[in-house]
């Protein structure tokens, strides 16, 4: 029998041709300084039974990977996402046809959608100079988001401060933002956003996030009461080496930049470095694959930082790891299929929350345990399931817009729709919180 994607033959590009282009897209790349994704497409296969997941587990397997898992196979109930370079179009689809694997593209093309999101980003950055005001609805870069940190914290000193908790690999300093109106050691809630760095939205929404708590906490009365007995802690760029990567060469990077002597591939994915469940299914030991757990957990400083700092704090009560893209909420466990014992009462809050969500926009999100939403006993080494088992008992994960239209590269229209239905779900969260203290 025929391996993957084995020679096949049929219509298409012949092997030269494709080998012919893809060095053409290599060249293209070095040029411009951004890796260039012309005719890559994006996949879905909605497998039927487990047989045909495996068949689909084995693409990322092969060396080199000839596919990009956006969302990767996780049970039949569920659609697999993934984006096959131009060149590898003709065998993918071959393997996938050849063993009764249905697929539909979602995206025809992925240049045309970062042509169109670098025009977006442009056009906003010459209306910022020309304004000198920040704005909400537009992606921004590492530089940008740090620059309005500072400007953030000078403007509102009384409830807003920064907080460097360490350093990156590429030794950028990795910044929170914390709100709070005194005190030491209050309960606390921590918020991330982009620790995987090509998850655009989700930065964008951290930042409106932050701007909608200081311009709630004079008009809300839950926000006021909230932040009168606890602080809340920000870090929207959790990963900026990864981040900043995906401005400057190659804009569907989700690791970090962690590199080590004899080993060709770099970065290591950072919700798969955790204590709780490492080295467990849903993890790669592969260095090359994009969930590539990294050598030992903790080994990663963007992790260890947040670990180092939510430990030596020793009072935060709720923590919400924010992603994109499938439009759920979810909570731990991720690595095993054993409920936790609180299950019945982070089901009902990821139920009240995701019907705050829809309230806003009428933007349907699914809710329940991670292992029985998303995965099957294979997502491991995650943050929510640490923060879960080292006393944080409202653990959730949040994945934000869309269901596939866009995956990744969510127009920048939707920023706001999207924080502002996030913002309800959180504070609900939120409120629980303050009414529930443990």
């Amino acid at each position: 029998m025929q391996g993957p994607l084995g020679g096949g033959t049929g219509p298409g590009l012949s092997p030269v041709d494709r080998w012919t282009l893809l060095i053409c897209t290599v060249i293209l790349a070095v040029t411009s300084g951004q890796m260039n994704f012309t005719g890559d497409q994006v996949l879905r296969v909605l497998a039927k039974n487990e047989k045909q997941l495996s068949l689909l587990r084995d693409l990322e397997s092969l060396k080199p990977q000839k596919v990009d898992f956006w969302r990767g196979p996780a049970r039949p109930s569920l659609p697999v996402d993934m984006r096959v370079p131009f060149a590898e179009l003709h065998d993918v689809k071959d393997y996938l046809k050849s063993h009764g694997l249905a697929y539909s593209i979602m995206i025809k093309d992925i240049q045309v959608l970062l042509d169109e999101e670098r025009d977006a980003m442009a056009r906003s950055r010459r209306l910022e100079r020309s304004t000198s005001s920040f704005s909400y609805s537009a992606y921004h870069t590492l530089e940008e988001i740090y620059s309005w940190m500072d400007s953030f914290v000078a403007e509102h000193s009384n409830l807003v401060s920064k907080v460097q908790i360490g350093n990156s690999f590429e030794n950028r300093s990795i910044l929170v933002l914390k709100f709070s109106t005194g005190g030491s050691n209050r309960r606390a809630i921590w918020i991330d956003t982009g620790i995987h760095s090509r998850e655009w939205i989700t930065q964008a929404t951290g930042i409106w996030i932050a701007n909608k708590i200081v311009s709630a906490y004079g008009k809300d009365h839950l926000m006021k009461k909230l932040l009168n007995s606890m602080d809340i802690f920000i870090e929207i760029v959790t990963n900026p080496d990864g981040f900043a990567f995906t401005h400057s060469m190659n804009r569907l990077w989700r690791k970090n930049k962690s590199s080590r002597p004899g080993i060709a591939c770099i970065g290591v994915d950072l919700n798969r470095n955790w204590k709780t469940g490492f080295g467990g299914n849903g993890s790669n030991k592969n260095p090359c694959s994009e969930t590539y757990r990294g050598p030992s957990p903790e080994s990663e400083p963007e992790v260890a930082a947040i670990v180092n700092f939510i430990t030596d704090h020793k009072n935060f009560k709720a923590l919400i790891s924010i992603h994109s893209y499938s439009q759920m909420i979810m909570f731990p466990y991720g690595h095993t299929v054993e409920p936790v014992p609180n299950h019945d009462e982070l089901f009902t809050l990821a139920k009240d929350a995701v019907k705050a969500l829809y309230k806003v926009h009428g933007i349907e999100y699914i809710f329940g345990s991670i292992s029985t939403t998303l995965y099957l006993d294979v997502a491991s080494g995650i943050t929510v399931d640490w923060a879960y088992d080292n006393g944080i008992k409202y653990a959730f994960s949040f994945e934000l817009r869309d269901t596939g239209q866009y995956g990744f590269l969510l127009p920048a229209s939707q920023i706001i729709p999207t924080a502002q239905e996030t913002w309800m779900a959180i504070r609900t969260i939120m409120k629980y919180t303050l009414n529930h203290p443990y």
